[in-house]
This record gives C-alpha cells, structure tokens and sequence, in this order.
C-alpha cells in the first residue's frame, strides 16, 4: 500500500503531466478541482490566483492544473486530500492516475543511524524503503558513490581509520524515480579514547534504541507524552530536542510537558504596549523570545518533566507543535531516535473531542469555545516613491499579496499606493469608521520609517529631507483612536525600518492606552533595526517580512502563534540573518485568530458599514461611445488599488469604408498621477505594472491601456477626453474626432481624503509606474551585494 499521507508534491513529472492531460480541457477540469479543494479554507484559491492558473494557457508549456496543483502543494495539501477531491468530483480516469502514483511512491521506512564507534569494529547502516517492485540501492560517502554497495545494508569496515567523521546516505530508485535516506554519521574513536583506559569494549555492548518516539495529533489541553528507551553498557542518557534545538531540562526517556507554578514573573514590558502574555510557560514562547518581544509572563511556567516525577496537571498549546526527537547516548556511542511530528490543534468542543483534519480544522460555529467578529476590516498602505527619500520597490506587491490573503478571511480591504501626509490621516479616520464594538482591525504599513521612545512613525511621500514626528504619522496614535471604537481585535503589522530619528529630539506625547486585552503589533524588524526588501533580477518581490507572512496568513491560528512561526522562518533567511528580526509585542488574552467567523451584532450597523466600505470600491461601469463617423467606441475599467484604476479603449464597430481607427484618452487632470509612457500602450504589460496578470485577464483584446494613479488626489469627477483617429480607404490623411466623458469619483476618490487645495508634488515625487521611477537591480555575486540597506527611516532591503 502507498503512503496517502504525503504531500502533492512528491508525485513525479510523469503523474503531474498525465494530471495536467486529463484536467486542462475537461468539463470536469482543473476550476471544478479548485472548486472542490476550496471547501477547506487553508486550500481556497483566491480569484487572482485562479486568473493566474488560466493564463498559462498562453505559455508554450503552461498548464492551468500544473498552476493549481503547485498552490496545493505549497500550502501542505496530501495525496489523500487530492484523491478525495478528485472522488467528489467523479473523476474516475483521475482517480486512477494517482492511485496507481501512490502506489509506485518510493518511502524510505528505516532510516540509517549515525553512531560512534571504536576503531577496528565493522558498523552496518540499514536503509529499506518501500514502493514499486525492483527498487535498487546506491550508498554515498559524502559525493562519491562507495563502489559495490547496492544493497540495503551496508558494512563500513574502520580497521583503517576514517580520520574525520564520516557522511553516509542511501540512494533508492526505481527507473526515474528516486529518494535519498537522510544523513548518517560515522564517527571513529581511536584506540587513546576513554574506552581503552576503562577496559570496557564496545563493540561488545554497544548501544541499541528499543523503543521509537511515535508521532502524536493532540488538542490544547491535552498532555503531551513522547518516550524513547535504549539499551546500552554504560547505561544510556537521553537529551529531547524540537525543531533540531534541544529542550531544556528534557534528559529523560519520556518527555512531559506539564503545568507548574513559578516562584516569580519573568521579563518585563519592555515596549510601549504593556503585554502580558496567557501563553503556558517560556518554552511555549520561545519563538517570541528569541525575536526579541518583551513578555511578561503569568505566575505559570512550563518545564519538561523527568520521568521519575509525573506531573499533576498537563497542558499544551500550540506553541508545543513541531518535529521532535530524542539524542541518545553514552560514553562510547552516539544515536539518534526518528524525528516525529507534534501536531497541537484548537480544542473543538467543550468535552474535549480530539483534533482532526478536514473540516474539523477550526471550532464549529455555536461552540463555547468559538470566538467571533463582527466585522474584519483592513487599511494596507505602501509608500514607494518619496519625493526627498529613496523610493522603495517592494510595498507594491507586498498591499497587493495581503489584499489578496486578508479577501480570502472575509475581510474588507482599503489598499492604498503612495500617499501624502494629509492622505494618510485622513485614509486612517476613513478606516476608522468601519470599525465598531467586536469589529477585527487591520493596519499594515510599508514604506519609511522609525521609532523614538517606543513610538512608532509612519513616513508619507512628502515628507521633507529632515522629517520629524510633525510630518509623520504616529502608530500609537491610531491605537488609541481604534480602542476607542471597542473593536475585539487592533492587529498592527509594520514592515519599515525602526531606527533613531536623529532629527527628531521630541519626546512622543501619547497618552495612556486603554486595558483591553486584545492588541497585537507584528514589528518586521527589532527596535533600532532596519527592514529589508529583496532583489530579484527582472522582477519584483515581496519583502523579507511579507515573503514569510504569507506563508502563514490563511493558517487556523492564535494570531500571536501565527506571527511566532513567521518569526521562526524568517530566521532561515541567511541574507537577513543578524541583521532583521521579527518582533512581537501582544497582550492578547483570547485565542482570537484572523480566521475566526464573522457574526454581526445588527443588520442596520452590518449596512452602514458595507455601504461605506464599498464607496470605496466602485468601478465606473463599461460604456459605449459612439461617434459620428459611425464608429463605435467601447470605455472599460479595471482596479489595481483603491487609488489605481486601470482605463482600456476598444474599437467595437467601424463602418465599412473607415479602414484604420484608434480611439486613446487625452486631458486627463492633472492632480492625477499619470505617466505618458503608461497611457495609450497597446498590451497591458507596457503599462509597466508587475500586477499585470491579475486584472487584464478581465479585459478584451485589442485594446489600448492608460493607467491612472492617485485617484485620493481627485477633487471633483474624473473628466477626460476620449480622442477618435481614423483613416477612409484611399484617403491618407486621418480625421479626428474628439468626446468628452466623465466618469463620477471612482474607487477611493469618493471618500474626499484629498485637501482642499493641496500643492503639486514635483515631477521627482514619482511617475505611474513604480518601475520606471526605480527599476529592480539585479542579484549581486555574493550575499551582501543581495542586500541593499536603507537610510535611516527606510522600509527595506
């Protein structure tokens, strides 16, 4: 039998394009399977990403179902998962595809061990593996094949010493198929170690593991029980390790996460937020802690318990969850037990029914234990081009990637490019009204900026060469204002530099925060630190912190544990290492997570609330103009941000004796900001925008395309002139015809967030296109050229 349990991404080239064969055409196709696998929140496929599955029918080799099947892969779906969805949707030729992959998976079932031996003795590694008839073995020693060794077993002869320790690893195949056993290590004592001097010989005892830790699927609150016995002379010890770091105090076979009163607080709020932390114990924050937040923990504690002194109440959370495994040794040898998964889910019900997959991912709605919303809403603001500052590539598609995440939890999305200081304010008092008792509040900021005394500021584009706290807006500010609003949840996440202002010597005036229990900053870098945004060459990216959040964003979590493991990724990162580190500061007391339910308190509160939100986010509707030279012109819109709006012109009908005609848009006012070289273009993808693909599969060919940004800036209707240029047959020259529209205040025009009579930025303050303005550069030879530092008070890398 195969192994169902692994993930879509194990299936070869050869299943993945029989797949792709069977679903790209299908009535029962590729959109039904996304369909189907969306049922499970964390497997939904967000409308971009759908539009960016059916454009790789454009690609000479592109496959909408390969698309798909890589976003299920990234998000850990399994081959049962799949199979299942392929059953309900009656698939059969499908289901038969990868029923008969499954059982053709190689799995290797026994690992090889590294061990410490004395010279002279013959070490056996084993590696057997399971899958097709006919698999084959290949050993390596390092990169070198070791000649003859073909078989599952492997005899390593060290009469003659080895010097330094030795890396063994297994190779099994079948035809094309293939997959390599982890590293074993083989590690010579010479005849001066300790065993000599004793008497004792190990190649007579030896050291042997009995008994495997075995993977566990758990609920909060359960205990959590992992044991490993061995059996050796001199008697074995044993050190317990997670995620490959070892656990404090764990040198016993069994391992015990239990509940223990501390004689004393740990830490201290050492941050402007005054958390306290309801997590259990310091073990289960030590991803916090090692990212620098400052928690101050309740009078409890969790310790790992010895076996010999069993604890009396047991507790975990999810902080517990991660790969553990167990270090076992003596004074001679060295073993390692089989690394196994913790998975630590939400309680579901009030009696403690376990935690299973599937649609039990979350608590069922009406449980005690289920926390809800009354509304989730999100302000995502980017500030790429400065008018005095460096401009900065990556906050365009770091609003746009949430926007698309945060949709898929329900919330109300506000995106908004480059923005004035006014703008900003008044942006944030809009976002303010959508916010009410239990509403779930959202603010992400990339751009410019620092920190003095514990405050936080956000830079606007116009801020001038040596800005202070008076030309910036203050975080903490916001706070105050949206705790004013009762909401159930104030998430701030802010990716910019947190460095000293040194122009700014003013002591920050914020008063006093309410006690509510239910604020969670997500900083993208320490205090006195600077964020950092990648390079890729002929594109752009997401920055550091962004790259990892949405990893994690759909996740079925606490939204401080959700923001930990984005902390512990982002650790990975070796450019960044040292350098940026996320920080959380929460005093969050409920498990409040983003994807918790929506239940409104009213239907008249509910209506307000859409209708001032989707003022917001009204497109002009498509229109046909018609000239009098009988040619008829279609006017259609598109939305990149609340503030970018995309205008395309269509030739729809031509009489028959006009032989060329071109219809493009003129006079267009000049608060906007509007490029030339992104008006007119004839393909979308010259309007310069890396956005591209997820708005113009909704437009028609044969188009021209404008792109049009800062529409806050408006102070009246958008009016513009559509100019007709054609051509008679046999006629040379063309006559031109020229219409006036107006298409009312579009997407965020209508909220009036623009002053009165603001002044014009100047012709360096930015184009429409954030890539002319700054174009990507290219990966440099060695890490540090793959990092490009800010000035003070800069969002990235």
């Amino acid at each position: 039998m195969g192994d169902w349990s692994l993930p879509i991404g194990s299936l070869g080239e050869e299943v993945v394009a029989q797949l792709c064969e069977l679903l790209d055409t299908a009535s029962r196709g590729w959109r039904k399977l996304a369909e189907v696998a969306g049922a499970e929140k964390r497997f939904k496929c967000s409308e971009e990403e759908l539009e960016m599955c059916s454009l790789k029918v454009l690609e000479p080799l592109g496959s909408p179902t390969q698309c798909l099947l890589q976003l299920l892969a990234e998000r850990e779906c399994t081959l049962r998962y799949l199979q299942g969805c392929l059953h309900r949707m009656g698939h059969t030729q499908a289901c038969q595809v990868l029923s008969s992959a499954v059982h053709d998976v190689i799995r290797i079932t026994v690992q090889p061990e590294s061990q410490v031996v004395a010279e002279g003795t013959r070490v056996s590694l084993t590696c057997w593996a399971s899958g097709p008839p006919g698999l084959t073995y290949q050993w390596f020693c390092g990169r070198q094949e070791v000649p003859g060794a073909t078989a599952p077993e492997l005899m390593v002869d060290t009469a003659a010493p080895l010097g330094l320790p030795q890396w063994y690893i297994c190779r099994v195949s079948c035809g094309a198929a293939f997959a390599f056993s982890r590293w074993a290590r083989i590690q010579v004592e010479r005849s001066h170690s300790p065993e000599s001097a004793s008497g004792y010989c190990p190649s007579m005892a030896g050291l042997q593991i009995l008994q495997q830790p075995r993977p566990c699927r758990l609920a909060e609150g359960d205990p959590l029980v992992l044991e490993c016995r061995a059996l050796g002379n001199p008697p074995p010890q044993y050190q317990w390790f997670r995620n490959r770091r070892p656990v404090e105090g764990a040198r016993a076979p069994q391992l015990q996460v239990l509940q223990t009163p501390c004689l004393a607080l740990h830490g201290t709020a050492r941050h402007g937020v005054g958390q306290q932390s309801t997590a259990w114990g310091s073990r289960a924050r030590r991803g916090a802690a090692e990212h620098g937040v400052g928690q101050q923990s309740t009078a409890w504690g969790s310790v790992v318990a010895p076996a010999l002194h069993p604890p009396q109440v047991q507790l975990v959370t999810t902080a517990e969850r991660g790969t553990y495994s167990c270090r076992v040794f003596n004074l001679f040898h060295e073993l390692w037990s089989q690394e196994v998964d913790v998975e630590i889910g939400p309680r579901l019900f009030a009696s403690g029914a376990p935690w299973q997959d599937g649609d039990g991912d979350s608590p069922e709605p009406g449980s005690p234990d289920q926390l809800y919303a009354t509304d989730k809403v999100a302000l995502l603001v980017g500030n790429m081009h400065y008018v005095h500052h460096k401009h900065l590539r990556a906050p365009m598609v770091d609003v746009h990637a949430l926007s698309a995440l945060l949709r898929q939890l329900d919330f109300k999305v506000v995106s908004l490019l480059d923005l004035r200081r006014d703008e900003m304010q008044m942006a944030v008092d809009e976002f303010l009204l959508l916010l009410d008792k239990g509403v779930y509040g959202l603010l992400y900021y990339a751009g410019h900026g620092y920190e003095n005394f514990g405050t936080s500021f956000m830079v606007p584009i116009d801020a001038p060469g040596s800005y202070t706290s008076a030309h910036c807006l203050c975080v903490q500010h916001v706070l105050q204002r949206m705790q004013q609003r009762r909401t159930g949840l104030n998430i701030f996440l802010l990716d910019m530099c947190r460095k000293r202002n040194l122009n700014d010597d003013v002591i920050p005036q914020v008063g006093a925060l309410e006690v509510t229990a239910n604020i969670v900053f997500g900083y993208a870098t320490c205090a006195d630190a600077e964020a950092y945004e990648l390079s890729q060459q002929g594109e752009l990216s997401n920055g550091v912190f962004v790259t990892f959040l949405k990893r994690w964003l759909l996740e079925d979590e606490k939204i401080t544990v959700l923001l930990d493991k984005v902390a512990e990724d982002m650790g990975t990162l070796e450019l960044t290492r040292g350098r940026q580190a996320l920080e959380l500061r929460s005093n969050l007391s409920e498990r409040r997570a983003l994807t918790d339910p929506i239940r409104s308190l009213g239907q008249a509160e509910t209506s307000a609330r859409n209708l001032q939100w989707a003022k917001a986010h009204v497109l002009p509707e498509s229109r046909h103009l018609r000239f009098d030279c009988g040619v008829t012109v279609q006017l259609g819109f598109a939305a990149e941000f609340s503030n970018i709006m995309i205008i395309y012109t269509r030739i729809l009908a031509a009489p028959g004796d006009v032989t060329e005609c071109v219809a493009k848009l003129t006079d267009l006012p000049e608060e906007l900001d509007v490029d030339l070289k992104c008006t007119n273009r004839e393909s979308p993808e010259e309007l310069g925008s890396p956005l591209v693909p997820t708005w113009s599969v909704t437009c028609p060919s044969c188009c021209l395309y404008s792109r049009l940004c800062g529409l806050q800036r408006l102070r009246q209707e958008l009016t513009f002139t559509v100019c007709l240029q054609y051509r008679y047959r046999h006629v040379a020259d063309f006559v031109e015809e020229r219409r006036a529209v107006s298409v009312g205040r579009p997407l965020i025009a209508k909220l009036n967030l623009s002053p009165p009579d603001p002044g014009k930025l100047p012709a360096s303050g930015g184009s429409g296109s954030p890539l002319s303005a700054s174009p990507p550069s290219s990966w440099g030879n060695s890490p540090e050229e793959n990092l490009s530092p800010e000035v003070p008070g800069s969002h990235g890398v």
